[in-house]
């Protein structure tokens, strides 16, 4: 990676333009052709520098105010067995699988849900509930933000934690 990578980063980390040729704005800022921009994220999406180039939606201005994290708590092997059902349904962004700390936290997978209204979530909630047959589960509705930008930013020293 050299120092036109770095700046090429910097500019798509602000935002790629919303424009017809994004691609041709990003390079005029850069002193480089729409071509160029490209072969560059190609080569460094080839190298692993970077995973994608993926859009970032502010959803507090798209009107989803209620975003929630559902941990689940199948018991039996029935359950266990409709766990997959929460992965692909349409209404969950992220689902993951935990280790349960005995006695403490048994919960071992979790979802990640959106909506416009608290109402919403619950109801898309209960729905999975009833679905997979998983009658156990916390809803945790996020009260704030906090952070809303990748973990790494691209510094002169060519990458790393900020």
């Amino acid at each position: 990676m050299d120092r036109t990578d770095r700046e090429l980063l910097v500019v798509l980390e602000e935002g790629i333009p919303l424009v017809e040729q994004p691609y041709r704005e990003v390079g005029r800022r850069l002193g480089l052709s729409e071509e160029e921009v490209i072969g560059r994220i190609g080569h460094l999406k080839d190298t692993g520098l970077i995973r994608k180039v993926r859009a970032r939606i502010n959803q507090r201005l798209a009107g989803i105010e209620a975003n929630a994290l559902v941990a689940w708590r199948p018991s039996g092997a029935r359950e266990e067995a409709n766990v997959p059902l929460l992965a692909a349904s349409p209404v969950v962004t992220h689902c993951y699988g935990r280790k349960p700390v005995p006695g403490r936290w048994e919960y071992t997978v979790y979802t990640v849900h959106h909506g416009r209204t608290r109402g919403a979530v619950l109801d898309e909630v209960r729905a999975l509930s009833a679905e997979t047959g998983i009658g156990e589960y916390l809803v945790l509705f996020s009260t704030g933000e906090f952070k809303r930008v990748p973990n790494v930013r691209v510094g002169e020293n060519g990458g790393g934690p900020a």
